[in-house]
């Protein structure tokens, strides 16, 4: 009988469905050391929250994250909540020594960035694991590229281009949500979904970026609250305005360029107003000796250039990544047989498991999200200045 670890998560929405897959399935396909076992799910409203644990399959719901924190039944807390909680959550978990896995960003400012990493290493130093929710790190193709990359198939790195294209906001009728306010999200597209281009760029690659230039831009400032209007394009057009509106404060695109601290170059795109895009997320890197590009919307393979190869056999070769050899894979389904986004959950559940068993420094790790913080606090501040150079803050630390 292995031993259990106890979960408990706070926050039943979106991400709250991906980290249930995640614990669920993971002790079914990999052999782990210890037994996860989904013990609590907390929310806000009792009804949602009770529901969201029969249909995920959590043991019991509670309301109360604080008290979920101090139980001594409780070995973990996975925290996927708005992103001006994740501080206090974390915090107070692992002071309570709790193990805790928490989605990115890490938090909504440098400086709330900087307190959590610091109780996460004091944490560290008694045994407590932390670790950040980065999940792109862990679908296959991405962590094959970064294998190919480390062993120098396309040699030095000179060029990397990252965008993260999402069409959501497009319609002005759409209405407000948490992610749309500053004192909820931190930032927009730049936060959330321009983070994971920073950190699979850096991840692939095995670069940091040590400075940026930037610009921000929000194309609609008001936004219906949910309720007050039927929406839709049509709508917004109507003589008919809705009731209530919201202000949105936070960005819908973000454009910058940075400079790696190899001195390559990079591009980078964040938007929620790329019509026609709904989750293409995008990182090619180019090098000395050939290139390599990972697209989410094919996430089971990558493109391969190899350019030692004779001039007449050149071109992009597709590699399906679905072999034993490749990550994760041989947990899996035969080659061939395709996986898709909810398996990197399970691979991370897998990953934060095994850390905390062996006692080995997860990654991406609290430090790992406070750098991505201190890009994304630069890219803002390179806005405010019309586009000026930034160095990100902490350079090699």
């Amino acid at each position: 009988m292995r031993e259990r670890l106890r979960v408990a998560m706070v926050g039943n929405g979106f991400m709250g469905a991906a980290h249930s897959q995640g614990w669920r399935v993971a002790p079914r396909f990999f052999d782990l050391p210890l037994l996860p076992s989904m013990d609590v799910l907390v929310g806000r409203n009792p009804a949602g929250v009770a529901a969201s644990a029969e249909k995920w399959g959590w043991r019991e719901s509670s309301v109360d994250w604080r008290e979920v924190v101090e139980r001594d039944d409780i070995d973990v807390v996975d925290i996927v909540t708005p992103g001006d909680t994740h501080a206090e959550i974390a915090i107070a978990a692992l002071e309570a020594g709790k193990h805790v896995l928490c989605e990115k960003p890490l938090a909504n400012s440098s400086a709330e960035a900087e307190t959590m990493t610091r109780v996460a290493e004091a944490a560290a130093a008694r045994g407590i694991r932390s670790m950040l929710g980065f999940t792109y790190r862990r679908v296959p193709a991405t962590a094959f590229a970064r294998q190919l990359i480390a062993e120098g198939r396309i040699g030095d790195v000179r060029q990397v281009r990252a965008s993260y294209l999402q069409d959501w906001l497009v319609d002005p009728a759409s209405p407000m949500t948490w992610r749309l306010q500053k004192d909820r999200a931190g930032s927009g597209a730049l936060g959330d979904i321009g983070a994971h281009a920073v950190d699979l760029a850096e991840y692939m690659t095995g670069l940091r970026l040590g400075r940026v230039s930037g610009v921000l831009a929000t194309f609609v400032r008001q936004r219906p609250i949910a309720g007050s209007s039927s929406g839709g394009i049509a709508a917004a057009a109507s003589d008919a305005p809705p009731a209530e509106y919201g202000e949105v404060t936070v960005d819908d695109v973000a454009l910058f360029r940075g400079r790696f601290e190899s001195g390559a170059l990079g591009t980078f795109e964040a938007s929620r107003m790329a019509t026609g895009r709904k989750n293409a997320l995008r990182v090619e890197v180019s090098g000395s000796l050939g290139a390599i590009a990972f697209d989410l919307e094919d996430l089971n393979s990558l493109e391969l250039y190899d350019a030692t190869e004779p001039a007449g056999e050149q071109g992009f070769k597709k590699i399906i990544v679905t072999e034993p050899e490749h990550p994760w894979v041989s947990a899996w389904w035969p080659a061939g047989h395709m996986l898709g986004y909810e398996h990197g959950f399970a691979h991370q559940a897998r990953d934060f498991v095994e850390a905390i068993a062996t006692g080995e420094a997860p990654r991406p790790s609290f430090a790992d999200g406070l750098h991505v913080q201190r890009v994304l606090d630069a890219v803002e501040h390179s806005s405010e200045g019309d586009g000026a150079w930034v160095e990100v803050a902490g350079g090699a630390d």
